[in-house]
Formats: structure tokens, C-alpha cells, sequence
């Protein structure tokens, strides 16, 4: 699967982030819906988005976090993101978040990203990966369950969006 230092599959591969990824990550990290995937409390301004394009070393172990590219191959067209984050090495495990840009949803790229993720994780040894994902978000469910991930919790208003709080079913799966 892997060749060249790239996690790949016959259609999409997971690439680092490069600078000219900047436009589209501002997009996402700023979106409408990204109250609902992110614990930032405001909005991330360009600036910050390059530095973090710059500062970060790709290193799940030395950043404690990693995002990499959904890309098209054929097309070296980026339709989403996959990160790794909360990373805890004395456990093996870690916090994981897709995304695939919208017009580019219900085609397999999602579950075809999370596979090559969760293979580059075996690789490095990583024991579990979890994810939090709102009840109502079915899709995410249905992916994740699909994947062999179980709901293991719903914790209770565990989430604030404005100035509503809101359950979270955590997911869980053994990757090793």
C-alpha cells in the first residue's frame, strides 16, 4: 500500500500539507460547520494558518497531532483532510477527524482515507484511534461503524456550541 513514503491506494493518496493547501485549509478550519469539529473559540486568520504549514514537522511524535491531505491521485486534486490529534505515545492512541470537501462526499473517499490512515497507524505502532462525533451526525456514524468502530460512551452535554450543550457518542477502535 505504501510506496515512495506515501500512503497511497489506487485512487487517493494522504500527503502532507504544502503551502498552496493554505486557501482550502482556511475554508475548512473557518467554515460554517467548523464550530461543530473544532475547540477553537474563534476564527484562525491566514497568518496562523501559515505558520502552522511552516512550523510543524509532520512528526505524530515530536507535533503530538498530524493532518495530512486527501488527494485524488489522477487529478492531484485535494478533497479533504484526515488528522491525528490528542495524541498520547504511553497509550497508543489518538483522536481522529475526517473531512472530505462536500462536493466530493458519498463517492468512498472517506472510508478509502480512514483505511490508509488507520494502516499508517499500525505502521507507527498506535494501539487505538477514537473520535467524537455529535449523536445526529449519522453519516460520520455510519462510517465509523462501518470501519469496526463501536460506540463505547455517550457522555452527557459534553459539547457547547453558542449557548447550547449537546451529547457526544465516543468511538472506539483497536487498530493493532
Amino acid at each position: 500500500m505504501r510506496t515512495d513514503l506515501q500512503i497511497a491506494s489506487e485512487r487517493i493518496r494522504l500527503r502532507a500539507l504544502e503551502p498552496e493547501d493554505l486557501s482550502v485549509l482556511f475554508e475548512v478550519e473557518n467554515g460554517k460547520d467548523a464550530c461543530n469539529f473544532t475547540m477553537a473559540t474563534g476564527p484562525y486568520s491566514r497568518y496562523q494558518l501559515k505558520r502552522y504549514l511552516s512550523e510543524m514537522s509532520n512528526d505524530l511524535f515530536k507535533d503530538g497531532q498530524l493532518r495530512l491531505v486527501v488527494e485524488l491521485k489522477a487529478e492531484k486534486k485535494l478533497v479533504g483532510f484526515v488528522d491525528l490529534f490528542d495524541f498520547v505515545p504511553r497509550y497508543g492512541r489518538a483522536e481522529l477527524g475526517v473531512i472530505i470537501l462536500s462536493s466530493y462526499r458519498r463517492k468512498g473517499m472517506a472510508a478509502e482515507a480512514l483505511g490508509l490512515l488507520e494502516a499508517y497507524c499500525r505502521d507507527l505502532g498506535l494501539h487505538q484511534l477514537y473520535a467524537y462525533v455529535y449523536p445526529s451526525n449519522n453519516a460520520c456514524i455510519r462510517l465509523l461503524e462501518s470501519n469496526g468502530y463501536l460506540i463505547t460512551a455517550t457522555l452527557q452535554q459534553w459539547f457547547k456550541v453558542g449557548q447550547c450543550y449537546y451529547d457526544i457518542h465516543l468511538l472506539q477502535k483497536i487498530i493493532e
